[in-house]
């Protein structure tokens, strides 16, 4: 059997695409053992509540581990497990929680996307999706933008971690706006879930409601900075 010095450059090329394949088919089945089942827990607040009580400091552990883990898969949605922190732990302690563990899950994927590159991003995204943010690779203003989208609620905060780790941003520049860039949208959705807790229902509903409107405002914003800087700055067409 030849060494792996010894292969040729077709067989490299076979072996990389093997490997990428069992990675995002253990990726994915992951995801769908680990989070389907976190989700559908996250999803019931008072049955979250309760397994969290059971716990004790173990389920606190346990729910910054679960937020670790949808930053990282993030095809995982954020939001259910935003709102049962709140009511789990009440706004305070829930937003601390959440934004601590998540955090710490946007760390661990800018470290590893500087150590495996593109391969690990793209399994996450689709390259289309990496094109329309290309801006803020070479933008003079990076910071500042990167920071102002990481603070719109309704923006794609885990696409922006991902891309984060394929600039050469510093590392304390990044843990600054991906912990203070997640504020606003976490402090909404632990509102929301502790007035559900306390079974302030009408508050709940009031603050949900704001919440979507600011998302979906947010989310239009996001998409006018994307088409604006790519209309003025067009990138390159991304390589196969």
């Amino acid at each position: 059997m030849k060494h792996p010095s010894d292969w040729t450059d077709t067989q490299r090329k076979r072996f990389l695409i093997l490997g990428g394949l069992l990675l995002v088919a253990a990726l994915l089945l992951v995801g769908w053992l680990v989070g389907e089942p976190m989700l559908r827990l996250a999803s019931d607040p008072e049955a979250f509540r309760q397994w969290i009580a059971e716990r004790q400091t173990s389920g606190l552990l346990l729910y910054g581990g679960m937020v670790c883990f949808q930053v990282f898969f993030a095809i995982i949605p954020g939001e259910p497990l935003e709102i049962a922190g709140g009511y789990a732990f009440g706004a305070l302690w829930g937003t601390i929680a959440c934004l601590a563990a998540a955090t710490i899950g946007s760390l661990l994927v800018f470290l590893l996307v500087r150590r495996f590159g593109p391969r690990l991003v793209e399994v996450f995204f689709p390259k289309e999706k990496l094109h329309s943010i290309r801006f803020l690779q070479s933008s003079p203003r990076r910071t500042f933008l990167f920071l102002v989208v990481f603070m719109i609620p309704g923006t794609p905060k885990d696409l922006l971690c991902y891309f984060a780790g394929l600039t050469d941003m510093k590392f304390p520049v990044f843990l600054l706006i991906c912990s203070l860039g997640r504020l606003p949208s976490l402090v909404t959705s632990t509102i929301g879930g502790d007035a559900l807790g306390t079974q302030s229902y009408l508050f709940a509903a009031i603050v949900f409601a704001v919440t979507l409107l600011i998302s979906g405002a947010g989310l239009l914003c996001y998409r006018w900075i994307c088409k604006r800087h790519n209309r003025e700055h067009p990138p390159h067409k991304p390589q196969d």
